[in-house]
């Protein structure tokens, strides 16, 4: 039911840096809540679990400790950035031993908008202002990039390798809610998601841990041609042959090299990225199952069912109707 992938040795322009380059220019954001906070100390807050999410936190003033399950608490200074990916939850704190406090999303907030809110906590020391949020990705391509980040993306403020463009931005949500106008909320929140893909990028560029795994892949002029074409047209009739033929390598060389970079087999990798999009669209569109069948290149409904159904452990009916509670 695909296309036909007689032209799929061609090689798209560019090379390594322009496959990373497309993948953060199409990464797509899902913005959740947008918190600006102000802390007292003594304070401790927990941050709970939010599943296939990234939450963040951007010191404006003050210092604070950032603390995960079974992980060294990490110092914060103002102009400091951490992303938390995975949707782990977290500690906030004002030192590194206090205990754990209470839920952030049981306290009382004022809410300034659907998704952004002020909130004041903790004790009458010194104070701490940070802007918190949280974003999802939608895109699978963005979930997988999710997939390769360290458990905590520390970005400091006064690093050399912190890119210009990155505490720019972090100069402007601190101007835009240290003085809000008319309009702060939105633009605050815009900035932030500028952010998030922001530090990913400047991470990307300064840290060894960078070139591990997927983002080693993708960087690797053949296996990266071969993911490139499957992320582009997951719904041709792709076989290890004509994958080999995209990169030019024979079947046992690709094989083997795949494996080695991504961790897992070519075709194994294809129908994870069809199930992972056959996934967001059954969330979030009203696509039959037998039409996702046909444009991810299964030749029948009953074919498409069970592999997805293997890979995400539900079937496609009771996705659909968990994600419309």
């Amino acid at each position: 039911m695909g296309t036909d992938t007689r032209s799929a040795a061609v090689r798209p322009p560019g090379g390594a840096d322009d496959r990373l380059a497309r993948l953060l220019a199409n990464l797509r954001m899902r913005s959740t809540f947008y918190c600006h906070a102000e802390f007292g100390d003594p304070w401790s807050l927990e941050m709970p679990a939010i599943a296939d999410s990234v939450s963040f936190h951007v010191l404006i003033a003050g210092t604070c400790w950032l603390r995960l399950p079974g992980q060294e608490p990490i110092e914060l200074a103002a102009g400091d950035l951490a992303l938390v990916p995975h949707g782990a939850g977290h500690d906030l704190l004002s030192d590194p031993d206090a205990p754990r406090g209470p839920r952030v999303d049981l306290l009382p907030q004022d809410c300034l908008g659907e998704s952004y809110s002020r909130l004041r906590y903790g004790g009458p020391g010194r104070t701490t202002t940070l802007i918190c949020g949280v974003v999802g990705f939608d895109d699978p391509a963005a979930r997988e990039l999710m997939r390769a980040l360290p458990p905590v993306l520390h970005v400091g403020g006064d690093s050399v390798a912190v890119a210009s463009s990155v505490r720019e931005t972090l100069r402007l949500i601190a101007a835009e809610l240290a003085h809000p106008l008319p309009g702060a909320e939105t633009v605050a929140t815009r900035l932030a998601d500028v952010l998030v893909v922001q530090a990913i990028r400047s991470w990307m560029n300064s840290d060894a841990e960078a070139s591990a795994g997927w983002l080693r892949s993708l960087q690797d002029e053949r296996i990266g041609r071969v993911i490139e074409a499957i992320h582009a047209r997951p719904g041709d009739e792709w076989t290890l042959e004509r994958l080999a033929t995209v990169a030019a390598m024979s079947r046992s060389s690709l094989s083997a090299r795949f494996a080695e970079l991504v961790g897992e087999a070519p075709i194994a990798y294809l129908t994870r990225w069809r199930m992972s999009i056959a996934e967001s669209r059954l969330r979030d569109t009203d696509v039959t199952a037998a039409r996702l069948a046909g444009e991810l290149g299964y030749r029948s409904e009953a074919a498409f069912n069970r592999a997805f159904t293997r890979q995400v452990g539900l079937t496609p009916g009771a996705v659909r109707r968990k994600s419309v509670r």
